[in-house]
């Protein structure tokens, strides 16, 4: 049986056409002096994903590069503010956002995503629209406990007293990245090395330019 989101999906494709743009994706990154790429943290609640991410981003500015940080927290504010945080809401937030993500790095942009996205699936399915070599897993390894020591919104205490349902890492599940591209440990490691191990990753990978570096 055909469900209502297939039949409109099959409307859109039957009644939209892609055109094509003038300016070309590898034209807007040459003018960039860099290669686009999508950071995309994975981590807990409470890992830091959001705190280095913000270092990495503050970074690529100062190396002079063309970045931008797509915050979990920050989109739910507006472009998925109409969704909760069950699984079926978990998997649309994150396709929606692979799909923003997909567009700025049309654009010739750095671009790094700060989500729990908790399920190995989705994350695969983010990599499946990108071109080889563009989607970059960066896990951010905290250990649970430590998560929870931190707990800057004080949701693990909401969650143990069972205030909060479906919350990863208590009563949702989180899939450990297998095989991440960068596996940062901010347990062990200051925000200044996370970011740096991240930026030491890009230039190395030569997704930033000599011509940047300077």
């Amino acid at each position: 049986m055909t469900t209502a989101n297939e039949k409109t999906a099959s409307m859109k494709t039957e009644n939209t056409v892609w055109h094509n743009q003038q300016i070309s994706k590898e034209q807007r990154a040459n003018l960039k002096q860099q290669k686009p790429a999508l950071l995309w943290y994975t981590g807990l609640s409470g890992s830091g994903k959001s705190t280095v991410a913000n270092a990495v981003d503050s970074l690529l500015f100062k190396l002079g590069c063309h970045s931008y940080l797509l915050d979990g927290d920050n989109v739910r504010h507006g472009l998925n503010g109409d969704l909760g945080f069950s699984d079926e809401a978990r998997i649309e937030n994150i396709r929606r956002i692979s799909e923003v993500a997909k567009l700025f790095l049309d654009a010739g942009l750095i671009v790094s995503t700060a989500f729990i996205s908790p399920f190995a699936s989705d994350r695969a399915l983010a990599k499946a629209k990108l071109e080889e070599g563009e989607f970059i897993e960066v896990f951010i390894d905290t250990p649970i406990s430590v998560c929870e020591q931190r707990d800057p919104k004080g949701l693990y205490k909401k969650a143990r007293a069972g205030e909060i349902k479906d919350f990863t890492g208590i009563d949702s599940t989180y899939d450990v990245p297998t095989l991440p591209q960068i596996h940062v440990k901010t347990a062990e490691q200051s925000v200044e090395q996370c970011a740096e191990q991240i930026v030491g990753y890009l230039i190395s990978q030569g997704f930033i330019s000599e011509a940047t570096l300077g």
